[in-house]
Order: C-alpha cells, then structure tokens, then sequence
C-alpha cells in the first residue's frame, strides 16, 4: 500500500511500506546513518587540521581520535558508511606514516635539537624551561660541546694500505715480437705449375666472359641490348651485375653520347704496376633498377635484339 504524508511545510514523503512503523524506522535510520557520515567527515577535518598534534609524543591527541572512530565504527551498517571509515583511517594512517618518516630518517626538528643541546650542554638552569627569567640563565657549555666533537675532527692513527688482497701477483708483461717490414720493390710473379686441378668458375665469371666477348666482337653496343633479358627479371639484374665487374676491373666502359644513350665499350684491363703506382685508379657507378625499369626496358629494345643469350634455354 503506497502511503503519502504531508508535513507542516507543504512537503510530502511517499512510503511504500504497509505498517506506518516501519516507515518512521526507516526515515529514522536513514537520518542516523547521514549524521554518521558527518561525524567522519568532522574527523577528517580534524586529522587534517591537527596533524602536528597527533604526531607529538606527548599529546594524546591520537588516542581521542582514535577512540572516536572505534565508536563509530560499531555503527557502521552500510556500504557508504563503510568508504567513510576506510577513509578516515587512511587518513591518520597517513599522518602517522609521514611523521615516522620524519624522524626514522634523520629529519630533527629544530625544537627537539635546541631541547636537547640545552638538556646535555645547558649552563645553570639545565634542561630547557618554559620561563623568560630560566630561559636567560640558561648558557649553553661550547667548550663542553667542542670536546665532545672533537674526535670527529681528530687525525686517524694507522698504516695505510691498498684496498684490496695483500697476495695478488704481478703479471708480467709479454714480450711482443714485432717482425721487420721489408717493402718489395717488384711485384713477385709465381709461375703458374701445370697439370693443377683448376677451380671451377662461378656462374658470374662465366657471364663476365661472354659479356666481354660480345662487346669485343660488337666493340659498341647499347646498355640496355647488352643487359636484358625480356624473359627473366633476375637474368637481367645478373647481367647488369657482370657488367658493374667488368667496369670495376677496367675491362669495360660506360659513356653517355649526345643523345643520352648510355654505350658500352670494351678495354683492356690495367696492368698491375699502373695499379700500384696509382697511375690508374678504379671508379664505381651506381646504377638504379628495379621491376617498373624491366619492364620499361622490354618495351624500349626490340624482340631478337638481345645480346646476352637467356641461360634458361641453355
């Protein structure tokens, strides 16, 4: 049965709950559980405003806050009453924990350090006091503290060693022979034995031979006639390969006439003493090829005008 009650200020609450009791306990507990929440709240602002306090030694400060949460903790029923405690006690939990940093890990208040000179080192009125008349009698003992502090300053009596083990061995050095360098006016030219099992040649020496022998039998040819292979991309690139070995040995030559063909010619390869001597000196040529220049390349040569033959058919 849905109930409705009009209060004196025009207000109205609807309550769901056939008995009237046990609406009035649920307002009721609703409202203790919002002043619960406040009396956390009230003891966040009062951590945070009274950390110092809490941190003392001597004040009792944490022992009423404390007991104030246990209390309230028993009341605690629900779930955003429960974030409120675990709240709270994070909160002094925090407080305690950046306090015993501060003094686990050297740091001393300049009030404990004047305490504490005037207890050990005070005059006449010894520990520290509270009142103006005590305080002007009190006269720290410098003398007293230079001769407590003194042994800091004070030379260290011993024999000096090297850190280290006493019976390690010296290593001696190797003695390191160095052979004489005797330059070699001429070039030493072994006799080739016959009747030697001769190496075989490798598949880009035998290009390089018959690339060469076609340019001496052409003397002049075209780059791309002497390169390409309109069936295989990769014979294409091995002979453009061959050809970058023959030019590196200076057994060929690349030259670009007026119209911007780039001719291939043959040469005779330097002799070894030109070589030596820097009278000849080799150069490289880069050249950029890829798949879209083959193709550009097969339409450009005309079919049958090859010169390196396709080794496929072979």
């Amino acid at each position: 049965m849905v109930k409705r009650k009009i209060h004196h200020d025009g207000s109205t609450t609807t309550t769901e709950n056939a008995d009237s009791d046990d609406a009035a306990d649920y307002h009721q507990t609703r409202h203790a559980r919002r002043g619960l929440r406040s009396s956390y709240l009230a003891i966040k602002n009062r951590i945070h405003d009274e950390k110092d306090e809490i941190a003392s030694p001597e004040s009792k400060k944490f022992d009423l806050i404390f007991g104030e949460m246990e209390s309230l903790h028993q009341l605690v029923t629900k779930p955003r009453e429960q974030v409120a405690d675990a709240q709270a006690l994070l909160d002094i939990t925090k407080s305690l924990v950046v306090t015993a940093r501060a003094h686990g890990g050297g740091g001393l208040t300049p009030s404990s350090f004047v305490a504490h000179m005037l207890k050990e080192f005070g005059g006449k009125g010894g520990g520290a006091t509270t009142s103006t008349e005590d305080c002007s009698r009190n006269l720290i003992a410098w003398k007293d503290i230079g001769v407590a502090v003194s042994y800091v300053f004070g030379g260290g009596y011993g024999c000096s060693t090297m850190i280290g083990p006493i019976d390690a061995k010296i290593k001696q050095r190797k003695v390191i022979k160095r052979r004489k360098q005797v330059k070699s006016i001429e070039l030493a030219r072994p006799e080739e034995l016959g009747g030697g099992i001769s190496e075989e040649k490798t598949d880009t020496d035998k290009n390089m031979l018959t690339m060469f022998n076609i340019l001496k039998k052409n003397r002049v040819v075209r780059l791309e006639n002497l390169v390409l292979n309109r069936n295989s991309f990769a014979q294409t690139v091995e002979n453009l390969f061959a050809l970058s070995f023959l030019v590196k040995d200076g057994r060929a030559e690349i030259r670009v006439n007026e119209a911007g063909q780039q001719l291939v010619l043959p040469r005779n390869a330097p002799a070894a003493n030109a070589v030596l001597t820097k009278d000849v000196a080799f150069s490289h040529f880069v050249f950029r090829f890829d798949f879209n220049d083959w193709k550009l390349m097969v339409s450009t040569v005309g079919v049958g005008e090859e010169l390196m033959p396709d080794r496929n058919s072979q």
